[in-house]
C-alpha cells in the first residue's frame, strides 16, 4: 500500500499570496493539489513571515475542515470553536516562491523589492521554519514555477525552459529533470538583455531590453484597454487584433516579435527540447503562443541555420489557471524534489506546431500530451 505525503507550496506575490495543499502518493509519486487559500500579502521582512505564516494555517484549517483527499468543490462544514491541527501535524515540507533574488541554499531572501524587503534581506526559511516547527525550502518565484510547470506538464527527463512574461519578464531553466540556478543564482535572468536598440529607456538603465517591450508592464503603457472591457491590458491588445483593429494587431506582432526573440536566447544558449510560456500574459493562451510561433517563423526565412532548428515547433504554453508557481515551491519541498513526477493533470496543453518537427521536439511533444489513464489535476 502507497503511503501520501502532504506539502505545501506558497507563490508569494506583490500584492497575493495563493498557497496549495499537494498530496503526493509514494513511491509512484503521483500529485494532487487538493486544497488551496488566497490571501493578501503583507510587506516588509515582518509582513512577508507573518503573509507566509497565516496562508499556511489557513490552508491547515481548510484541511481540517475537508478532510485530506475531499474534493475541493465540497463546501466548508461550519463547527465553531473546532480544533485546528497546527501546520507542523498536516504538512511534511513547505515550499515558498518569492518574486526577487533568492540565496535558495540558505532559504534566505537576499532582495525583494516588490515585498519591501531590502539589502538586509530576510531568512524566510529559517524565521518561518522556527515559528512553524516546519522545514521550509525558498525559491525565486520563476525557478518554482519552471519546475511546477514541468512537471504540471508531465515532461519528465526532457529539458525545458519557462518563459514567465508578467510584470517582467525572466526564464527558468530545467535540464535533465533538475532545476538549473547557475553560480550566482541568475540562470535565466533574460528580461534586461537588449532586444531593439531602438527601444524604450528600462528602468536598468539600457535601452530596449526585453522586458521594457514585451512585459505586462510594457504592453500597458502601449495599449489603452478598450472603453468596457475588464480584461487585462495584453488579453484586451490580442482580443482587440483578433476583431481586426489594425493598431491592435501591429502591436501584437511587435510583442510577439520581441517574445520570438527571447525564445530564440533560450532556444540557442541552452539547447532545450521544448519553451513554456506562462506568467500573467500567458493566460491569453493560443493566441499568444500562435503569434510568437508565426515570429519566429518570419525570423528563420533568410536563416537555413534557424530553419534547421525550427524552433516554432518547441513552443507551448501552460494551460490558464495553473498554480505552477506554488506546485513546484510545494515539489521544492521533497527531499530531493521528485522530477519526473506522475502529476495528475487538467486537459492536454495545445501542443506545438511547426512545418516539421526535429527529433527532439516529437520527444517534447509526446511527452506533453501523453497524460496517465483516469488522470484528473484538481486545483481548489
Amino acid at each position: 500500500m502507497s503511503e501520501r505525503k502532504v506539502l505545501a507550496g506558497l507563490d508569494i506575490g506583490g500584492s497575493k499570496v495563493l498557497a496549495v495543499a499537494v498530496e503526493i502518493a509514494e513511491p509512484d509519486g503521483r500529485a494532487e493539489v487538493i486544497e488551496s487559500v488566497r490571501l493578501s500579502t503583507g510587506l516588509g521582512p515582518e509582513g512577508v513571515v507573518d503573509t507566509a505564516a497565516r496562508a499556511l494555517e489557513a490552508l491547515a484549517e481548510r484541511l481540517s475542515d475537508r478532510g485530506a483527499g475531499r474534493s475541493a468543490s465540497d463546501p466548508l462544514p461550519a463547527r465553531p470553536g473546532r480544533v485546528v491541527p497546527p501546520p507542523r501535524d498536516l504538512f511534511s515540507g513547505v515550499g515558498i516562491g518569492i518574486p526577487g533574488l533568492v540565496d535558495a541554499a540558505r532559504g534566505h531572501i537576499t532582495h525583494a523589492v516588490n515585498l519591501g524587503v531590502g539589502p538586509g534581506g530576510l531568512p524566510l526559511a529559517e524565521r518561518l521554519g522556527r515559528r512553524l516547527d516546519l522545514p521550509v525550502v525558498v525559491e525565486n518565484d520563476v525557478n518554482a514555477a519552471a519546475l511546477g510547470a514541468a512537471a504540471h506538464l508531465r515532461l519528465g527527463r526532457v529539458d525545458m525552459a519557462y518563459l514567465s512574461i508578467g510584470t517582467g519578464i525572466a526564464a527558468g531553466v530545467v535540464l535533465d529533470g533538475e532545476l538549473r540556478r547557475g553560480p550566482h543564482n541568475a540562470a535565466g535572468e533574460i528580461g534586461h538583455i537588449p532586444v531593439d536598440s531602438a527601444g524604450p529607456v528600462c528602468s536598468c538603465g539600457q535601452r530596449g531590453c526585453l522586458e521594457s517591450v514585451a512585459s505586462g508592464s510594457a504592453i500597458a503603457e502601449r495599449w489603452s484597454t478598450r472603453p468596457g472591457s475588464d480584461l487585462p491590458s495584453g488579453q484586451d491588445l490580442f482580443a482587440a487584433a483578433a476583431d481586426g483593429d489594425p493598431s491592435a494587431k501591429a502591436l501584437r506582432e511587435e510583442v510577439a516579435d520581441s517574445l520570438a526573440a527571447g525564445v530564440r536566447m533560450l532556444a540557442l544558449t541552452v539547447d532545450v527540447d521544448l519553451v513554456v510560456l506562462g506568467g500573467g500574459v500567458a493566460e491569453i493562451g493560443e493566441p499568444l503562443r500562435h503569434a510568437v510561433a508565426k515570429a519566429l517563423e518570419r525570423q528563420a526565412t533568410g536563416s537555413a541555420f534557424l530553419r534547421g532548428l525550427d524552433l516554432a515547433a518547441r513552443l507551448t504554453v501552460v494551460p490558464r489557471d495553473q498554480p505552477v508557481a506554488a506546485i513546484g515551491a510545494a515539489l521544492l519541498a521533497l527531499n530531493p524534489p521528485l522530477l519526473p513526477i506522475d502529476t495528475a493533470g487538467p486537459a492536454n496543453p495545445p501542443a506545438p506546431t511547426g512545418p516539421a518537427d526535429p527529433p527532439s521536439a516529437k520527444a517534447a511533444v509526446k511527452a506533453t500530451t501523453a497524460a496517465p489513464p483516469g488522470a484528473e489535476w484538481t486545483v481548489a
